[in-house]
């Protein structure tokens, strides 16, 4: 199908763009990446008024770290510029991780983490892995510049906290502290596949002892969903195979799946901790 005509503009500015969204306001739509949007247009379930398309806007590309630790990854940074990311590769694991997982090589040539997190799938990637690392996105609208904890950006299926007008420029990961492990599990019907479930796992240790702990799930509920309890089992404690028994079983708990072509929903929560178990012990090698 082709789709409904839309005015099509190019700002080469955030304040141009911001400009654009003010006129425009729910009948505007922004374009990074596109590769969840377009089809959407495509299939014309969704028909905006306007395209903004903010590829020429200059800065948003970035990925860098602070001198803190603290990490920032612009609205246009591709996916594929993170899978190969050294930064990542020798600091982030969990990102590194999960980077590789996203669709298939054409969506990663173009995709972003940024609009990835804007779509709101609950089948995302991306947003299972700020949740574990208790990240937040910076968007930028007619009131400034505000953040909004990754536990907070999605609101429900396809739905975002943004407000009318605002745009969301980066996502922000916080410096950890202690040693790092985490890793991406993914569970697909073939390579570039939707999660039939999905596990996001960060650690940080010190002194032989947890620290923090994040655990996040994908493609088992209406949105990701953060398992509060297994982390909370973890924290404060060695990790040992008692412990990851435990936060496990309490992620698989969290779950919320729906029995579909996929498979069960018992299923889906054996995979959930499956996944917390190997992601865990992973973890718990390289404390080792």
């Amino acid at each position: 199908m082709y789709p409904s005509r839309f005015r099509y503009e190019a700002p080469r500015s955030l304040d141009e763009a911001l400009a654009l969204l003010r006129q425009f306001g729910d009948e505007a739509k922004v374009l990074a990446g596109g590769q969840s949007l377009v089809p959407l247009l495509k299939l014309r379930f969704a028909a905006p008024e306007l395209l903004v398309d903010i590829n020429g806007i200059p800065g948003l590309d970035h990925h860098r770290e602070d001198p803190d630790g603290t990490l920032h990854v612009g609205a246009l940074c591709r996916h594929v510029t993170l899978e190969r990311s050294a930064l990542l590769a020798a600091k982030h694991p969990l990102m590194a991780s999960a980077a590789p997982m996203i669709a298939d090589p054409i969506v990663r040539n173009r995709g972003t983490l940024v609009g990835s997190l804007c779509h709101s799938d609950p089948q995302g990637d991306w947003a299972s892995v700020l949740l574990a690392l208790g990240g937040h996105v910076v968007a930028v609208g007619p009131s400034g510049r505000r953040t909004i904890p990754a536990a907070e950006f999605s609101v429900g299926p396809f739905q975002n906290a943004l407000l009318p007008g605002e745009i969301a420029v980066e996502a922000v990961v916080p410096a950890p502290t202690g040693a790092v492990s985490g890793a991406y599990l993914k569970l697909e019907r073939r390579v570039g596949d939707f999660a039939t479930a999905g596990v996001a796992v960060a650690l940080q240790t010190a002194g032989g002892q947890v620290t923090r702990a994040g655990i996040a799930l994908t493609g088992v509920g209406p949105n990701n969903i953060q398992a509060t309890a297994a982390e909370q089992a973890l924290v404060g404690r060695p990790l040992s195979a008692e412990s990851i028994e435990e936060a496990a079983a309490l992620a698989a708990e969290a779950a919320r799946p729906r029995s579909d072509h996929r498979g069960s929903a018992a299923y889906k929560r054996h995979v959930v901790a499956t996944f917390v178990r190997r992601g865990l012990a992973r973890s718990e090698a390289v404390a080792a």
